[in-house]
């Protein structure tokens, strides 16, 4: 009998379909977002991370040498905003999305998303790249980062910098 919608004749694999999810405890979904996940994001690894009373979670698909800018905008210092930047299909909220809040100003572009029972913002939508986020490094878990470069970026300067700065607007594409 041919398979229903949605599933697939996995052939002489099945055996060892059933083994994997048996083996690592995951149903067939979890199973496939796994190997997935490892394929399609080869050399970068997960990352989770919050907020500092854990009411916002997510993860995040990076390189465990991550490339960290520290801007001088006006914002930026007032919080101490150090962040690396992914596109959007590389993050995923994992929940809180009804405990954050949104601060814009200027442009209004930037969405500074933050806890609102916290205050945290472990991440945001930046004005270089509004099709990605901007992670703080310093809201991940421990344990999967390696390394980190610090760049400054002039933002006192945001349109000069940008303009001039090879790579930051290519950061969100994936």
């Amino acid at each position: 009998e041919p398979p229903g919608p949605g599933a697939f004749d996995l052939g002489a694999q099945s055996g060892r379909w059933v083994a994997f999810q048996e083996r690592h405890r995951l149903s067939c979904e979890e199973a496939a977002r796994l190997l997935l996940d490892a394929y399609e994001y080869r050399g970068l690894v997960k990352h989770t991370g919050g907020c500092h009373c854990g009411a916002i979670r997510f993860e995040v698909w990076a390189s465990a040498d991550l490339h960290v800018f520290n801007c001088n905008c006006s914002i930026c210092t007032k919080k101490q905003n150090r962040h690396f930047i992914v596109p959007a299909s590389r993050f995923k909220l994992l929940k809180g999305a009804d405990n954050l809040t949104t601060y814009t100003f200027n442009t209004h572009c930037a969405q500074h998303t933050f806890c609102k029972t916290c205050g945290v913002q472990s991440f945001y939508t930046p004005r270089s790249n509004p099709d990605g986020y901007g992670i703080a490094p310093h809201c991940l878990d421990d344990g999967t980062v390696q390394s980190i470069v610090t760049e400054d970026i002039n933002g006192k300067e945001w349109e000069k910098a940008v303009k001039e700065h090879k790579t930051i607007r290519d950061m969100s594409k994936p």
